[in-house]
């Protein structure tokens, strides 16, 4: 078991990491994690913000990235001291995984950065609670070099996030026996609902989604045993500056967070 602040992560409940895809301001950043916390504290579910500083992958250069390291932290900075919450973000290189562990509660390696050894070990020197997206690429067996590069530094919180697996040409596949396999490491598994509904690159200039799957998807996960669920949040989905294709709407997450305790509970 994992515990970040006061949330257990592997333990009788079910975490859920939510927020979205990118900070596209301050004031809408706050605003999503304050409408945030209120659902999840009505269903007594714990929860961590999330958003990026930084897209650094996206599909096309002409693609909205966020508002930078510095500027991205400080907004993050605000949710955590004004909302009172923990907040997760992502890192892309080494030198920034010290700088987001002075802010965030978890620093998360992307899935496309998941082998990258200097990341791991830079994030996982922070003693921080490292998360890191199984890229899409690693079958999930593989997953324990990755865990072993981590726990070199002597740090041993550290959370795995299926996100799902290349399949052909922009698409993807979640194979829920990889939940159990990567939980045979020792360590919560987390689940991305959102991005494991994803086609990568499916709009040419961007990416792609199945979002009425997003349901389907966490459900299955939940019923197989993972440990905490991921997803990205919007308010807005059309006009999303990020994956608008497979954020979930804020107004339809009470009932899907409410459905997916209850098949926890029933696992459980």
């Amino acid at each position: 078991m994992i515990t970040v602040r006061n949330i257990e992560f592997g333990g009788k409940t079910l975490p859920v990491i939510a927020g979205p895809c990118v900070i596209e301001s301050r004031d809408h950043t706050l605003k999503m994690a304050e409408a945030l916390k209120k659902i999840f504290t009505r269903l007594e579910i714990p929860f961590v913000f999330k958003s990026s500083f930084d897209k650094a992958n996206r599909t096309s250069i002409d693609s909205f990235r966020g508002p930078g390291f510095e500027d991205g932290l400080r907004i993050l900075q605000e949710v955590k001291e004004m909302i009172e919450v923990p907040v997760l973000t992502d890192i892309h290189s080494p030198d920034q995984a010290a700088s987001a562990s002075e802010v965030v509660d978890i620093i998360q390696v992307p899935a496309f950065l998941c082998r990258q050894t200097d990341i791991l070990v830079a994030a996982g020197e922070t003693g921080e609670c490292v998360n890191v997206k199984k890229g899409q690429f690693i079958a999930p067996w593989d997953v324990g070099n990755i865990v072993k590069k981590i726990e070199s530094t002597g740090n041993r919180r550290i959370l795995l996030t299926e996100r799902g697996t290349s399949f052909g040409y922009n698409n993807l596949i979640s194979d829920m026996r990889s939940i159990p396999t990567l939980q045979e490491t020792g360590y919560p598994v987390v689940f991305d609902a959102t991005h494991s509904a994803q086609r990568p690159g499916g709009l040419s200039k961007g990416t792609g989604g199945d979002r009425e799957m997003i349901p389907v998807l966490a459900k299955a996960a939940v019923a197989a045993g993972c440990d905490a669920i991921f997803m990205e949040v919007h308010d807005d989905v059309v006009n999303a500056k990020s994956d608008a294709e497979t954020q979930w709407p804020l107004d339809e997450v009470e009932s899907l967070v409410r459905l997916l305790k209850d098949i926890h509970q029933i696992v459980q």
